[in-house]
């Protein structure tokens, strides 16, 4: 007895001695933020320039504070210069300039209003003055609140109208039991000042971030990605054998990810680039809107690609036997598209106009030869007159059939579900009524059957209802393919609108013109992967 309670003390302390370790061992979670911090600067090193000009900063601004010259001259009011550069100082030269313009504007106009408030009220006894700090409080709340409904307002200087409220507010009613208010509020205009110029002095000119660069390389990154979905889409979609494990979906999805997502990421970017002054070497003024522009039409021209990509994982699929027919006519058409995508993409990396040559002669050799392709094979999608003899006598059988289900009702009601067992395969009605007649049938079966019986049912109805949707098309092989074949036409009339807007972004931009004698491969440049825009949501809004 004492060798088991020997024996189970032992155990315990060894339960006990493995959970301490335990839990001194840190968590997987816990062993993966290195790594995780190390991507987020790999993936794109701005982000630690971004950083690192940050601490910088808040350094600079702590000085204020620390050394006590400034100390005596500025006071506690140090502090809102600490505030400004946390709140002002944004990832990009164009966010910085917005948000410290607005905070400084904002600012100065509550400053001059509150001013002239006070001079107003100043001469009036104490009971008038409160009544009329309270009016006006009340009647530039209500009128700066409404002005921010405005769009443009909201869009641009919504940041400046908060700033102003809370600025105006603290100045006129601190006022009221203060008397040194208004020194107060000089050195607080001071500190907010002395913020700004440190946030305007690291975005512009320590390592500067663009906007207006970053829209223009997440445009041509956009254009890339879409060519590489298409080729990776024909190409799949064309292979001789399937793959069971491929990452072509995933590269697909990702060619065409970024475009059908760039709306807000545009919108932002671009209400940025108005902010940034011109920093070009031909100080030309950066076309916002018109890279806007060619992201909607970008991005009607990805919804192609996306439904180009759901061809491959439709149910019903073509036959990579009659897919075979129509391969080289719709490779060579795709690979045109590509082509003219790319092409797009290099012009405007470049900043030179496009070929004339862009839509060649080869994209409508291309398309001809496709449509002879299928001019080819009309009995793929025309149909045979075996087929529409077939037809003629599958609806003179569906006829009988519901005359015999009439008169069935009115003589035997419980003989249906004899002569709906009794019908083949070949004189099975394929239309909805039919389809409808066997759902109501099913539903109206004896509930006195076996459960077996029930779950064969429920295994035949799916089948029964795909065979109605195989025999009901004539053309059903072909018919994924007419979609398939439809959708490459689509992207070669969608392509022209795209060609339109990038030559207009290339006319207002100012872009160099083409020049036939240089070498094709000198300006291949293409970006893997465009690198991710940080954004500041509450500066946009």
């Amino acid at each position: 007895m004492s060798n088991k309670v020997h024996v189970g003390s032992t155990e315990m302390e060894e339960g006990l001695r493995n959970k301490k370790w335990k839990v001194l061992e840190p968590s997987e979670k816990i062993k993966k933020i290195p790594k995780r911090l190390w991507d987020v600067g790999k993936e794109d090193p701005r982000r630690v320039i971004h950083a690192l000009k940050v601490g910088i900063s808040l350094t600079l601004v702590s000085l204020l504070y620390l050394m006590e010259p400034l100390f005596k001259d500025i006071g506690s009011n140090a502090i809102w210069a600490v505030m400004t550069v946390v709140v002002v100082l944004e990832f990009s030269a164009g966010a910085t300039l917005c948000k410290g313009l607005n905070r400084g504007l904002g600012t100065l106009i509550a400053g001059s209003l509150a001013f002239f408030i006070e001079f107003v009220a100043n001469d009036s006894g104490k009971v008038l003055r409160a009544i009329f700090i309270g009016t006006a409080v009340f009647i530039i709340g209500a009128a700066a609140t409404y002005i921010r409904f405005i769009p443009y307002i909201k869009k641009n200087y919504d940041y400046g109208v908060v700033i102003f409220l809370l600025t105006f507010n603290l100045i006129t009613v601190s006022s009221y039991r203060v008397d040194s208010v208004i020194n107060i509020a000089h050195d607080r205009l001071y500190t907010i000042a002395i913020g700004c110029g440190i946030c305007l002095f690291m975005s512009l000119l320590v390592f500067p971030i663009w906007s207006g660069e970053d829209l223009h390389k997440t445009t041509v990154g956009k254009l890339q990605g879409l060519s590489r979905s298409i080729e990776a889409c024909v190409s799949e979609y064309f292979e001789e054998k399937e793959k069971e494990t491929s990452d072509s979906k995933d590269r697909i999805y990702e060619g065409y990810q970024a475009v059908l997502d760039s709306k807000s990421i545009d919108e932002t970017l671009a209400l940025y680039a108005n902010w940034e002054p011109r920093h070009t070497r031909r100080c030309h003024r950066f076309p916002c809107q018109q890279y806007v522009k060619v992201g909607a039409v970008l991005r009607q021209f990805g919804y192609t690609v996306v439904a180009l990509h759901g061809c491959l994982q439709t149910e019903i699929q073509t036959p990579r036997s009659v897919r075979a027919l129509f391969k080289d006519p719709c490779v060579r058409l795709a690979g045109e598209v590509c082509k003219a995508l790319s092409e797009l993409a290099d012009s405007i990396s470049n900043h030179r106009h496009c070929s004339p040559e862009i839509l060649s002669d080869h994209l409508h050799v291309a398309l001809q030869d496709l449509n002879s392709a299928i001019k080819s094979q009309p009995k793929l999608f025309l149909g045979s007159n075996l087929h529409r003899h077939n037809n003629k006598h599958q609806n003179a059988v569906s006829q009988r059939n519901r005359a015999n289900d009439v008169s069935s009702k009115a003589t035997e009601p419980g003989s249906r579900q004899g002569q709906s067992g009794a019908v083949s395969l070949s004189s099975f009605r394929t239309d909805t009524s039919a389809l409808m007649e066997y759902r109501r049938s099913f539903k109206n079966n004896n509930r006195s059957e076996t459960a077996a019986a029930g779950g064969e049912r429920r295994m035949l109805r799916p089948q029964l209802s795909k065979i109605a949707v195989m025999t009901s098309l004539e053309f059903s092989e072909a018919l994924p393919f007419a979609a398939f074949a439809s959708l490459l036409v689509e992207m070669v009339a969608r392509l022209d609108n795209v060609i339109e807007e990038v030559e207009e972004l290339g006319r207002i931009a100012c872009f160099k013109e083409y020049d036939n004698t240089r070498d094709p491969t000198a300006d291949d440049v293409r970006c893997e992967k465009p690198a991710n825009v940080v954004i500041s949501v509450g500066a946009a809004e």
